[in-house]
């Protein structure tokens, strides 16, 4: 008798199981709270744009004109340098027994400059003392004119010396500058935002993907703000402009404008990989702010919001709006 009705009780089992499960799984999955609350424009009308906060020199890419191991990292992340201090250096020891060979080689060009010299001394001599014979029956013409031409051949000696002498130095100059670029210096007075090399790897010389080191002046920072092509026409060097720093909307500074670069180009990923492009094309501008006033790092993201009314009458005549960079 229970048999007869284990199969229909463990069929009617499932339906309902499956029933639970499917009015479960239609229940809307609630929307999760933001970690921090989004900032909220201070303007009635304006522009909204995402913000890379930089360096007042831009953020420099330091890289190696010449490829080789890294011997010696001379900065740490954080470090502020002087223009012309040493960042890192790479192995110079087949640059320094090149430039000891070329340092023999100048003193052997040097010597023989001083070996022509004498020998044009000497042929010099020897033909004063052939022109000076009155009686020219004393000394043949064909003795004559081969003093003559060995002292026209000491000369070019002493010439081809000379030049040996230049050819020597120049090739010694080539190989202290090999030595100096070795060395790699910064060229501004800076902070060290990042380093990516350590003693022991090899650098590559050119453009890599990731810079061996990061330096940039941090005595004014900027923020790189992109507006959309569609909202360009309405941007206004004179508007007022708010920043807010991301994960924390009561963080905020007032911006000064600083330039535009008047050259709208393909939307760039915030992440920094310069590959990483979108169909929106932006119009760049960059503006200033004190960071003593704000707590802000370099590559940081903020919420830029520009005041722009809905409207702005402009005239054909009007020409473009005025980017020219700010004293």
């Amino acid at each position: 008798m229970f048999t007869r009705y284990l199969l229909p009780l463990l069929a009617l089992a499932g339906f309902l199981f499956g029933l639970y499960m499917v009015v479960t799984g239609n229940k809307p999955t609630p929307v999760a709270e933001p970690v921090a609350q989004p900032a909220q424009a201070p303007f009635e009308s304006f522009i909204a744009g995402s913000g890379l906060v930089e360096a007042r020199s831009e953020n420099i890419a330091i890289g190696t004109p010449l490829p080789g191991v890294v011997t010696r990292v001379a900065v740490k992340a954080g470090e502020r340098v002087k223009a012309g201090q040493i960042l890192f250096e790479l192995d110079d020891r087949e640059a320094r027994a090149e430039e000891g060979v070329r340092r023999a080689a100048t003193a052997r060009a040097r010597a023989g400059v001083e070996e022509a010299a004498a020998s044009l001394k000497e042929a010099a001599i020897l033909l004063q003392l052939a022109e000076s014979v009155d009686d020219r029956r004393a000394i043949s013409l064909e003795e004559l004119e081969r003093r003559r031409n060995a002292h026209a051949i000491a000369r070019s000696r002493l010439d081809s010396a000379k030049a040996q002498v230049g050819q020597a130095e120049a090739e010694l100059t080539a190989v202290r500058t090999t030595l100096v670029r070795l060395r790699v210096r910064a060229l501004i007075d800076g902070e060290v935002l990042k380093v990516n090399v350590h003693p022991g790897e090899f650098a590559m010389a050119g453009v890599t993907n990731l810079p061996l080191l990061v330096l940039g002046n941090l005595t004014e920072l900027r923020i790189r703000v992109d507006i959309d092509e569609n909202d360009a026409w309405r941007f206004r060097k004179e508007a007022k402009a708010v920043a807010y720093l991301r994960g924390n909307r009561d963080l905020k500074t007032e911006l000064s404008f600083a330039y535009v670069e008047p050259y709208v180009i393909p939307k760039r990923s915030l992440t920094g990989d310069s590959t990483e492009r979108v169909d929106t094309r932006v119009l760049q501008v960059l503006y200033r702010f004190d960071p003593s006033q704000l707590a802000a790092y370099v590559g940081q993201q903020m919420d830029v919001f520009i005041e722009a009314p809905d409207m702005i009458p402009q005239t054909a005549a009007d020409g473009p709006p005025d980017t020219r960079v700010l004293p």
